[in-house]
């Protein structure tokens, strides 16, 4: 394969002050790099846009560093092995890396997974069978502490992380699952094709009010991906120890003023509630286990993925800011 002497590459402009626009990202021809021993030049294949990506876009202290400005962006991506120097990888080898919003990537060899794109499609390895999936499965299972017969509420349900929440509490033996989306169309996908007991439009009226009519007996599980006013229904709806995994909070992501809290925290108390906020990073451990659990129901058809597709490195600045006004069902990726 003839590597170009160029390459695209997308780099951090500026930082956005509130929702960020095209003019924070810059679209580069840079020179391809040489991988060092120990290293591994990589052609993507596909890329990751994810929430949290908004958060490093910031100049502020987190868990992970932030975006440097006038240097590409980070996040996952599957690519093909073009040229190696270690023997544990080889030419034609499909790898998973943190090296995304470019073209082609040098990585370490250490920080390579090989995957098999004969197993599943290579995209799956950044969404149902890669970080979502496995913050579904470790938030609902570890952090949430799960048990057969629970009611489970998801926010977010339609997204990349959601679906599998929901789906995973089904096959896991909940009595009722209930999602929160954006439209009518990703209500009907919970309903109709994941399998959830009820969902709703959170933009048809109050959160609470519609997460206590599809959940007359109250919650004992609540998986938030949005924070804000579904985190205080949640709250309202959950019973006795009812527990909440705090996986995001996209409704907040973009706020330029500090947000107010939920206004019944006091519930907190009097219903013994536990709230625990999660990264996936703390979860590995479960990666064997989710794989072949979640793996296999995948290969049954008992579990079922969507995945929005967005073509070309050019346009993955603009997948990225769909992805925050919710364009998307299931994983959004850029393809190249």
């Amino acid at each position: 394969m003839t590597v170009p002497s160029t390459a695209v590459e997308i780099r951090l402009k500026s930082r956005p002050q509130g929702w960020p626009t095209a003019e924070n990202f810059e679209i580069v021809e840079a020179e391809v790099p040489t991988p060092e021993p120990g290293q591994v030049l990589v052609r993507n294949i596909a890329m990751s846009v994810d929430p949290y990506m908004r958060g490093r876009m910031n100049d502020t202290k987190s868990y992970v560093e932030p975006y440097r400005l006038g240097k590409a962006m980070l996040g996952g991506a599957v690519g093909e092995v073009v040229t190696s120097t270690v023997d544990s990888l080889k030419p034609g080898d499909v790898v998973l890396h943190h090296l995304g919003w470019r073209e082609y990537a040098v990585v370490d060899a250490k920080q390579a997974v090989k995957v098999d794109p004969d197993l599943a499609p290579v995209t799956t390895y950044l969404g149902v069978l890669g970080m979502p999936g496995l913050t579904a499965y470790a938030g609902l299972l570890e952090v949430a502490a799960f048990k057969e017969g629970d009611t489970v509420f998801v926010s977010g349900a339609a997204g990349a992380v959601g679906q599998v929440v929901g789906q995973v509490a089904k096959l896991r033996g909940a009595a009722r699952v209930i999602g929160s989306a954006g439209s009518a169309e990703k209500v009907r996908y919970l309903v109709e094709e994941l399998g959830f007991d009820a969902a709703f439009n959170y933009k048809d009226g109050p959160v609470a009010e519609q997460l206590a009519a599809a959940a007359p007996d109250g919650i004992d599980v609540y998986f938030d991906n949005v924070g804000g006013e579904h985190l205080e229904a949640a709250i309202s709806s959950l019973n006795l120890h009812g527990r909440v995994a705090v996986c995001g909070m996209i409704s907040q992501y973009n706020s330029t003023e500090p947000t107010p809290a939920p206004r019944n925290l006091g519930m907190l108390i009097g219903k013994r509630l536990t709230v625990r906020g999660m990264l996936v990073g703390d979860h590995y451990h479960l990666q064997q286990q989710f794989m072949q659990e979640v793996g296999g129901w995948i290969r049954d058809g008992k579990l079922r993925y969507s995945e929005t597709v967005v073509e070309g490195i050019r346009n993955a600045p603009e997948a990225f800011l769909g992805l925050l006004r919710g364009e998307n069902t299931g994983k959004m990726v850029v393809t190249f």
